[in-house]
């Protein structure tokens, strides 16, 4: 059992059920019926939020027991999500079979972070909009989530290079919000979000 199956088999929802703030407002850019992949949806708090607005989603996680958890929240909604068990590490996604990126609190090491992101762009079509949002390495200040290692923590430069040549970012921003997601966030945080639609 990895890392996240083991907190993920915790009673409850470590992040809670409701859909990431950043999300819920930027979900109006979204078109009806929306192809939206999740990367990293844990146990589904956004996938099944975003199939609960009428979009197809994907969701997609390294642990087996966050999936189902998402699977059983979205069936007690009547709802359909896609899941299927991946490492980010070297999972390609379809280049251009999406119609938009949803990573919250994806934190990927610096050994591959990039390649990562990039694979998750071209996921993107034309047109298609990318969505993050990540703690910031002041983050590391407080003690309201994420991780303590600086190199899985984001600014908004970082993304620009990560992304360059392949999304244009539209929201770029970084500062104090207060978290409530769940156990697992909780309290004052620095976060980063940015938000790149695709050239």
């Amino acid at each position: 059992m990895n890392f996240w199956d083991q907190r993920f088999a915790e009673p409850g929802f470590k992040y809670g059920t409701e859909p990431n703030v950043f999300l819920r407002d930027q979900a109006a850019r979204l078109a009806p019926a929306s192809r939206v992949l999740v990367p990293g949806d844990g146990e589904g708090r956004n996938g099944v939020w975003l199939a609960a607005q009428g979009h197809r989603v994907s969701s997609v996680d390294s642990s087996v027991v966050g999936l189902q958890k998402a699977s059983a929240l979205a069936h007690q909604h009547g709802l359909v999500l896609n899941t299927q068990v991946a490492d980010l590490a070297d999972w390609v996604p379809e280049p251009q079979s999406v119609d938009a990126v949803v990573l919250i609190y994806t934190h990927l090491p610096d050994s591959f972070r990039r390649l990562a992101h990039q694979r998750l762009a071209q996921a993107l079509c034309p047109g298609g909009c990318l969505l993050l949002e990540a703690f910031h390495p002041t983050q590391l200040q407080h003690n309201s989530g994420g991780p303590k290692d600086a190199d899985m923590l984001y600014t908004p430069e970082l993304l620009d290079q990560d992304f360059a040549g392949l999304l244009r970012p539209v929201v770029r921003w970084h500062g104090e919000v207060n978290l409530s997601e769940g156990p697992g966030h909780q309290g004052v945080a620095h976060v980063t979000r940015w938000l790149g639609l695709k050239n």
